[in-house]
């Protein structure tokens, strides 16, 4: 008696083993018909790529949703393949440059989760740009045909808190940071609120203006309407990327071009 109850109870155990192991391959099966479908490109905020290369409006829609899934835990770390590697062995056209902080705490792919040949990134501490970062943005305009510019700062900046601070006998070149970022500390120092991230958003507003004005290449392409240049801040605290309204009103029309 006991041993055909025993065998009974193995018996039951293995069909609901097997059952839960049939249910298992059903809803991994399900989840990878899924993947890349409408659907789930809606639920992950996924923007083509080709488009958003071609319109820097779409190209900004896709960094908003990058980072949307990064913040989300969603991140679907794209094009970090051999294959990418391989398809990128002759050329580049990252949709988007991103001038921002040295600061290790800001990977541009991972916080709006790019990959490989997306995104033309050029760093300083305090996003602090000269001839030569100038010169890499022209680059990437001219030569890799990228639409989009976005100036990208950061929370509690050290170049920046340095500028609030204004230390003394600062070492090296280190000053010539202070003292760039300097004039966006003076405008704001009257507000509330912590006076080093106030001045982090009104650092990036003003090297945005001072970009766009920014002769001889990248000031006619802006008001052309054939790039954008707009500003951000990337929040340390949360992971999120806030795209400052300040640097997204009025932007160009996109320029039509018309076949003569």
């Amino acid at each position: 008696m006991k041993r055909n109850f025993c065998i009974t109870l193995v018996c039951l155990l293995i069909a609901s083993l097997s059952l839960q192991a049939q249910q298992s391959r059903k809803s991994n099966s399900k989840a990878v018909v899924k993947i890349d479908s409408a659907k789930w490109r809606a639920e992950h905020y996924v923007i083509n790529r080709d488009s958003a290369y071609a319109d820097p409006r779409l190209g900004l829609k896709k960094l908003m949703g990058g980072n949307k899934r990064f913040v989300e835990g969603k991140s679907i770390k794209p094009r970090q393949d051999a294959q990418t590697i391989k398809q990128l062995e002759n050329g580049q056209k990252p949709f988007a440059t991103i001038v921002g902080c040295s600061d290790s705490r800001v990977p541009n792919e991972v916080i709006f989760d790019q990959g490989l040949g997306d995104l033309f990134i050029i760093r300083t501490a305090g996003q602090v740009s000269a001839a030569a970062s100038y010169g890499s943005m022209e680059f990437a305009t001219l030569k890799l045909n990228t639409k989009l510019i976005v100036v990208l700062g950061h929370t509690e900046c050290g170049a920046v808190a340095a500028a609030v601070q204004r230390p003394e006998n600062v070492p090296g070149h280190i000053v010539t940071l202070i003292n760039d970022i300097k004039p966006a500390v003076a405008k704001c120092a009257h507000l509330p609120g912590d006076p080093v991230n106030n001045a982090v958003r009104q650092n990036v507003i003003e090297q945005v203006n001072h970009l766009r004005d920014l002769e001889p290449i990248l000031h006619k392409k802006y008001v052309d309407g054939e790039i954008l240049i707009v500003g951000a801040v990337y929040d340390i605290h949360t992971g999120k990327v806030e795209f400052l309204q300040e640097t997204l009103l009025n932007l160009p029309q996109n320029k039509v071009k018309t076949k003569g």
